[in-house]
């Protein structure tokens, strides 16, 4: 192997270290935060790239997890004030999100639903999987398949509270209503009251 050059097991190994150093200073400095994106995905149903850890943390601590990950050694930046923060370490990428798309953010009730899970050695904090199916389904990026994709193989790989993802779907009613009529359309087994609630509260009056 040439100098310099990385394989994809150190890759793995870096991102499992940096994603170890950040939630440990974040959990020591007191920041409530729960992970969510690619590891979510990787532990709740779908083999995917790690690509950038994304933590979810509220609005109201966000610039303390800024400080708390300067402080740990990690390079910050405030990147937009209105969502999103950033911090790196050895070139990987820590998203520090505190607004998802559809004004999704970390409260009480996801904070009380978030579950810990291992991924590859290490203990993580993981929003709740019905929480991960709302935050991809509304997602518009322009890796909105994936998102969509990420979804889809939750639903099929856990069993989900559906009341509970019935109350999240309030940030995206309509999106989560999609995406579930598009996991009936390929065979995924969905409870058609979810399908129905959902849809009494887009058009209130207008079914039967």
């Amino acid at each position: 192997m040439a100098r310099g050059e990385v394989t994809e097991k150190d890759d793995a190994a870096l991102f499992t270290e940096v994603l170890g150093r950040a939630t440990e200073a974040l959990e020591h400095g007191g920041v409530p935060f729960a992970l969510f994106g690619s590891v979510a995905s990787n532990l709740y149903g779908r083999p995917c790239s790690s690509g950038d850890i994304d933590l979810l943390v509220a609005p109201r601590d966000a610039d303390r997890a800024l400080e708390t990950l300067a402080a740990a050694g990690f390079s910050t930046e405030q990147t937009d004030p209105t969502w999103i923060y950033k911090a790196t370490w050895d070139g990987v990428l820590v998203d520090v999100i505190f607004k998802v798309k559809a004004g999704v953010y970390l409260d009480d009730e996801m904070l009380s639903r978030v579950q810990e899970r291992e991924y590859r050695g290490q203990r993580v904090r993981l929003v709740a999987p019905e929480d991960a199916v709302v935050i991809e389904a509304v997602s518009d990026e322009d890796q909105s398949r994936d998102h969509w994709f990420a979804a889809l193989a939750i639903l099929a790989a856990v069993d989900l509270d559906w009341d509970y993802l019935e109350r999240r779907a309030r940030y995206g009613a309509r999106r989560v209503l999609s995406l579930l009529l598009y996991a009936e359309s390929n065979d995924y087994v969905v409870p058609e009251r979810t399908v129905r609630r959902l849809f009494d509260a887009i058009y209130p009056g207008e079914s039967g």
